[in-house]
């Protein structure tokens, strides 16, 4: 090996290493089985100085990274050759200084030898101490962790700098690609910072693996001393419980707990039959928590819990009234039900055969008119605890009576969870929208409820879930409906049914000035020193621009006026109080949707031409106005028979075929021209297409149309009609007559014409309306037709 030691120029056979970075002065152990490994050693030591004793054999320690080379290596001096314990044969290399890399040459042995240059390398400045010493104290701190204490004395010893630094060869948390870096940094101080940023971003990587694993270990050996301590808790109440012959803890203690609750005696014994199954019940079954949750359950219900009504008849009256107008027949009856309890208590009469004095009352009536709110009313007025249960929609029989304590996921029905919540035996319970019930493959829900709602059976009610009486017979339960007919006749008539109808225009006056107005004014941030609505807008409000049987239209009609007065008074400074008078409704909410007036003069129109006749009829909403229209096509250009439109149900044709089938009869004896209705079609039309309509009510309109039609005597255009029409002409009764008059009040309608029979029915139409209308109870078309259609003297030609 030629060695120029002024130029400090070496020619070196190259030794590449794959797997390792030797930096000067670290000592490795290297196979000879590898080809380059072997050709690199046996070339060095060929050189004739080497082979005649003079110095050690020297390579040139080159990493290899990917078939690349660096432009720095390490010159390495070999120290011995030998085998390791397994039997291969190996070389120690000792890694001396840095050496950049030159141009190639030649050289003995099939090595090959490349030119290098040693690096000469600055002696430590104090910047270069600083991070030394910062180096040792990280590497002290890992080695620590480990417990590798002989190597913390070895760092200790170092006291050069560089060669502290190039010790980060052994380091096993550098990667390949950062010792390569480290070997070909020649400034000390740079190389040292790299080496600190990077130990000591390890160091930061080992303090959160720590706590982790600090973590995850407290964490286990929490839940072990828990699990023992729990077991050994358990044990020592169990012989406490032995020795003292009392339980540890009341608490946890179910059989205690039930003795203790004051349940009923068929309770109570079903109760303590659950107790002894769960007392020999494994803990890993999971019948222990059926149990468990069943008897929770039995124990929250307030078996013995029962609210005083107040007796306070005028007082209970007086909360009614304040918080609802009109619904006299609820009230009357709420009313009367407290007198008869009062009386009862003063004379010391209590249960009557196991069964308490409950009621069970059906409101029906439109959306709109207070079934709902009338509820808590009830209950503030009796001093009972007030819950309501949803029922719209409800299809699954167990939401009533149960689920089987056999399913996952049981539970009680409504009425238990409803006593429950309602925290006595006696409360006022509201079972909202009853006819909005459905039924499938999962049962019908309102046969559930036969039970329920029967007086004479509800006070030994089982659930499901339960499986022990309940008493409901102290229960006030109100039921609200829209449609009665869609109430299953069996359910109907375990109730007592009170009708809503809707209100007449003073009524909503009252309402809107007592109760919504104050309602929404607080919601809009108001009150009433600010803003006031006087009551001809109020009027007008319920006149003109909403048409409904109940108020919740014209509550957001009024919610829409202070939502606009608020936000003119955020956005222009409206000054305030403010008063609202009918001018100011156009501004706020555009012309009325309902006219009387126009109502009135639309309606005369609309019979002025023969064959037009107004009837009455009963929506979910409420009364309403309808029209039926009749008219005979033309010998020459339509068919025969008859048509009719207007989506009519069964009943309503049928209705139509009476009212020709009568007229074709009786024909010559009132005088009309019905012989050319074998050789011309009838169509008889319903308007409002869309809406479906079924009913026998529209038969004396419908006859009424026809005769007009016949003989070309317009129809009254203040005269509304309703009633069933029999083939003889006589005029039956039918339902509805209240909403049916309130709908020709609100129309405009002055005059109405209803079955004789069903005269009775005016009673409960408020005075208010009746003074306004002129009814005429009818008992045969020939009335009917003497009243409602115009004089023969002002007839026009029948379309002929």
């Amino acid at each position: 090996m030629s060695d120029n030691a002024t130029s400090g120029t070496l020619t070196l056979p190259v030794l590449p290493l794959d797997d390792i970075v030797v930096l000067p002065g670290m000592a490795v152990p290297l196979e000879l089985d590898d080809s380059e490994t072997r050709a690199a050693v046996d070339a060095a030591r060929a050189l004739p100085g080497i082979r005649a004793g003079k110095g050690k054999a020297r390579v040139l320690l080159v990493p290899r990274d990917d078939g690349h080379y660096p432009a720095v290596g390490t010159l390495g001096v070999i120290e011995q050759i030998g085998r390791l314990p397994s039997g291969e044969s190996a070389v120690v290399v000792r890694g001396t200084a840095r050496v950049r890399i030159g141009t190639g040459t030649t050289g003995p042995g099939a090595a090959l030898w490349v030119e290098a240059t040693l690096i000469e390398e600055a002696p430590a400045d104090e910047r270069a101490e600083e991070l030394a010493r910062e180096y040792r104290a990280l590497v002290t701190t890992i080695l620590g962790k480990r417990g590798a204490w002989q190597v913390v004395d070895f760092v200790q010893q170092i006291e050069d700098a560089s060669e502290l630094s190039d010790n980060a060869g052994y380091a096993p948390y550098l990667s390949q690609a950062q010792k390569i870096e480290l070997l070909q940094t020649t400034d000390l101080t740079e190389r040292l910072e790299k080496v600190v940023g990077w130990t000591r971003d390890h160091l930061a990587e080992l303090d959160v693996a720590e706590t982790i694993r600090k973590d995850v270990q407290e964490g286990m050996e929490k839940t072990q001393r828990e699990f023992l301590l729990k077991q050994q808790l358990a044990a020592i109440r169990k012989e406490l419980g032995e020795l003292n012959g009392t339980p540890g803890n009341e608490e946890d203690d179910y059989r205690a707990r039930v003795e203790a609750a004051n349940l009923p005696e068929k309770v109570l014994q079903a109760a303590l039959k659950e107790v002894d199954k769960l007392e020999h019940a494994s803990d890993a079954s999971p019948e222990g928590g059926w149990i468990r949750t069943w008897l929770d359950t039995v124990l929250e219900i307030p078996w013995n819990e029962r609210t005083e009504d107040a007796y306070d008849i005028a007082g209970a009256r007086g909360v009614l009234d304040a918080d609802h107008a009109g619904l006299d027949d609820v009230k009357e009856r709420i009313v009367e039900y407290l007198a008869v309890r009062k009386r009862r208590e003063e004379r010391g009469l209590g249960v009557v055969g196991g069964r308490r004095s409950g009621a069970v009352l059906a409101l029906v009536g439109p959306p709109g008119v207070g079934k709902t709110s009338l509820g808590e009313s009830v209950a503030r007025a009796m001093g009972r605890n007030f819950v309501r249960v949803a029922l719209g929609g409800v299809r699954d029989e167990a939401e009533i009576r149960g689920h089987r304590r056999t399913y996952v996921g049981a539970l009680p029905g409504r009425l238990v969870r409803a006593i429950k919540e309602a925290g006595s035996m006696n409360p006022v319970v509201l079972l909202d929208e009853i006819d909005k019930v459905g039924s499938d493959y999962r049962g019908d829900p309102t046969a559930a409820l036969l039970e329920v709602l029967d007086p004479a059976q509800n006070h030994t009610f089982r659930d499901h879930y339960l499986e022990v009486e309940l008493d409901l017979s102290d229960v006030v339960f109100l039921a609200t409906a829209n449609v009665l007919e869609a109430i299953p006749e069996p359910l109907l008539d375990r109730m007592e049914l009170v009708r809503l109808d809707g209100y007449t225009e003073d009524e909503k006056v009252t309402i809107a000035r007592d109760h919504l107005v104050p309602r929404q004014l607080d919601k809009a941030g108001l009150d009433a020193t600010e803003v006031a609505f006087t009551e001809d807008a109020l009027r007008l409000l319920a006149g003109e621009y909403t048409r409904e049987a109940g108020v919740r239209t014209l509550e957001r009609a009024i919610a829409r006026v202070l939502r606009k007065i608020a936000a003119k008074q955020a956005l222009d400074n409206v000054e305030l109080p403010l008063e609202v008078g009918p001018e100011q409704l156009r501004d706020y909410l555009g012309r009325p949707r309902h006219t009387p007036e126009a109502q009135l003069a639309k309606e005369e129109q609309r019979t002025a031409v023969p064959g037009v006749a107004t009837g009455l009829a009963v929506t979910g909403a409420g009364g309403d106005v309808l029209y039926i229209e009749a008219s005979l096509a033309d010998p020459e250009t339509g068919g025969t028979g008859v048509t009719l439109t207007g989506q009519l149900g069964d009943v309503m044709k049928e209705s139509a075929q009476i009212a020709l089938s009568y007229l074709r009869s009786r024909g010559v004896e009132l005088e009309l021209p019905v012989g050319d209705l074998k050789d011309r079609g009838v169509h008889i039309h319903v308007p409002a297409g869309a809406v479906p309509k079924d009913g026998p009510s529209a038969g004396v309109t419908m006859t009424t149309a026809l005769v007009s039609l016949l003989t070309g005597r317009p129809v009254r255009g203040d005269v509304a009609m309703t009633g069933e029409v029999s083939l003889t002409g006589r005029v039956l009764p039918i339902g509805g007559v209240k909403q049916k008059l309130l709908a020709a009040h609100q129309a405009g309608i002055t005059t109405v014409l209803i079955p004789k029979r069903n005269e009775p029915d005016l009673d409960d139409v408020p005075e208010a309306v009746r003074a306004q209308l002129t009814v005429h109870a009818v008992a045969d078309v020939r009335e009917v037709l003497a009243l409602a259609l115009e004089p023969a003297d002002v007839k026009v030609a029948a379309a002929a």
